[in-house]
């Protein structure tokens, strides 16, 4: 019984031993942060290069009241609506046209191509981050120029058709009308 208590006391004094020994495995690769500075520094070039464009663009037209946006786009207003006070909200429903051209003016989508758009205010992802952020500024009726960044265009990817990777884009946006959709039983996505 003696010899059989050493055993488990030597077995287990081999294990604590040998546990606290081991030491936590080095993952084969090290990355040294080096791909994320380079990553950082290739953005901060390009979103400096686009806005260097888009102020070429608003220098070009000084006739033109351009206003910068606190999310980094620019706009200005073709119809403005000083009647109504009230914009968008959370949860309506946003009835719009819009058209998309690049920074030279050139039409890439026109309007009758995007059709007039239905949209339930910060309820869906089916339109790009500026264009979602724009809608919320809007008045019923009124017609406002935007100048996107890539980054809030659509980004590295572009669409996959016409809109090329990184690209800013200009979109004319007018809003028809915006409801609350309390009343209405819309899926969301």
């Amino acid at each position: 019984m003696k010899n059989k208590l050493n055993s488990i006391l030597l077995i287990l004094v081999l294990l604590v031993s040998s546990c606290s020994q081991q030491q936590a495995r080095k993952p084969i690769s090290q990355t040294s942060g080096t791909f994320m500075k380079e990553s950082i520094t290739r953005n901060k070039k390009l979103v400096a290069s686009e806005e260097d464009k888009i102020n070429a663009i608003m220098k070009s037209n000084p006739n033109i009241n351009y206003i910068a946006s606190k999310k980094g786009y620019w706009y200005y207003y073709e119809t403005k609506n000083n009647s109504d006070t009230m914009t968008p909200k959370k949860g309506d429903i946003a009835y719009f046209d819009y058209e998309i051209a690049d920074l030279n003016g050139s039409v890439i989508y026109s309007q009758l191509e995007l059709r007039p758009q239905k949209y339930v205010v910060d309820k869906e992802q089916k339109i790009i981050s500026g264009l979602r952020d724009a809608i919320k500024l809007m008045h019923k009726n009124e017609k406002i120029v935007f100048l996107f960044p890539s980054h809030l265009a659509y980004g590295y990817h572009g669409d996959e058709r016409r809109i090329g990777i990184n690209q800013p884009i200009i979109c004319t946006i007018t809003l028809n009308d915006f409801k609350s959709d309390a009343n209405q039983n819309i899926p969301t996505n």
